[in-house]
């Protein structure tokens, strides 16, 4: 009885291995035939975008962080003492050269002057009855000498005294916009005490440094654009002045350039970027900076292949040396040439021989000066 138990045993055991067995095999089978399938059909397809590299007309230029600086600009204070009598002002207005602005009380200070100018007219009746008793010798030299001179301290006493009330009346001293106002009415202004700022907007200072190596290329009336995160469309102007020393900190140059703001889109104390035109135009062989990938072993496109025998193109990655971005562009030393058909989008899915789909109906930005899309 025992035996025949052992034997089933064993029988069993033998099946459940031969079970075993068989699906193992049947798996690694399967895997097989599967692996052969898939070489029989190559690698997908990739499907991209792409543009022929070609060369442009581009012109150098040497770059700098700029400050705007206002043409003229001031923060108008009172020059004497007193109470805000009168605000004829509001922020942010535009005035011109002469308008009044504020003026302090100077009630006490007119009567003097009604005082003194009554005190020079008397003078002028003084010095002319003088003259004519001098002319008949009835009074002396000495007499009509001091008569005139009583006159000119009149006048003087007088011109003095209207100076102190024109300037209890202050006016902008040009023509440009005002900020924010820093006074109220009734407020007691001492000698100093900013009152507003008026700036002169319509123009514009741009001063920006250089390194001292580009000397030999600024010169007056050289052209540049500057754009800013405020106005991206950008503003075109001319180098003004040149510093005449190098700062022996930084050994930069000291650059100051000059642009229209009629529009008022660009306020003082903003920075700004400096394109500065240098030398002439180049020809550049240029792409669209979404055709580089940037790796830690370097730059590299994919390059369209078309060899015979094939279908479809196939991609093959390349390694370039990259030079200056100018918007959507970026030009490429080495590593391509003119009319090669290079991927300017879908590389992420790309290796060595990926077929591709070339569609182009909808092209990665490409514009050396971009500007922004209104909706």
């Amino acid at each position: 009885m025992r035996i025949s138990m052992t034997k089933r045993m064993i029988i069993m055991l033998l099946l459940v291995g031969m079970v075993f067995a068989a699906i193992i095999g049947y798996q690694m089978f399967s895997a097989r035939m599967m692996k052969k399938y898939l070489a029989s059909q190559g690698r997908p397809a990739a499907t991209v975008t792409t543009m022929k590299a070609q060369r442009q007309s581009w012109q150098p230029q040497l770059h700098a962080i700029g400050t705007l600086r206002a043409i003229e600009g001031v923060e108008v204070s009172a020059e004497i003492a007193g109470v805000v009598k009168q605000i004829h002002f509001r922020s942010g207005d535009w005035v011109k050269q002469g308008d009044l602005l504020l003026e302090i009380d100077s009630i006490g200070d007119v009567a003097r002057l009604q005082s003194l100018r009554a005190n020079r007219k008397l003078a002028e009746i003084n010095l002319g009855r003088d003259q004519s008793q001098f002319a008949i010798h009835a009074v002396s030299k000495s007499q009509l000498d001091a008569a005139r001179a009583a006159l000119t301290s009149s006048r003087a006493l007088e011109a003095q005294q209207q100076d102190v009330v024109d300037k209890k009346h202050i006016r902008a001293p040009f023509a440009g916009r005002l900020g924010i106002s820093e006074v109220n009415l009734g407020q007691f202004l001492k000698p100093a005490q900013n009152i507003v700022s008026l700036q002169n907007i319509r123009t514009l200072f741009v001063d920006f440094n250089l390194p001292q190596k580009y000397i030999g290329q600024l010169h007056a009336g050289q052209s540049f654009l500057i754009t800013s995160n405020a106005h991206a469309q950008g503003n075109r102007g001319q180098i003004s002045a040149i510093d005449t020393v190098v700062n022996r900190n930084t050994r930069n140059l000291l650059v100051e350039g000059m642009i229209d703001n009629a529009n008022g889109g660009l306020l003082p104390g903003m920075f700004v970027n400096v394109a500065l035109d240098v030398g002439s135009a180049q020809q550049q062989l240029t792409l669209p900076q979404t055709a580089v990938s940037y790796n830690a072993y370097g730059s590299t496109v994919f390059v369209v292949q078309q060899k015979k025998g094939r279908e479809k193109p196939t991609a093959q990655q390349v390694f370039v040396k990259t030079g200056d971005r100018r918007g959507d562009q970026i030009t490429v030393l080495s590593g391509i040439h003119q009319g090669d058909i290079v991927v300017t989008s879908g590389q992420m899915k790309l290796k060595n021989g990926t077929p591709l789909i070339i569609n182009n109906k909808t092209l990665p930005a490409n514009d050396a000066a971009p500007t922004p899309q209104e909706s």
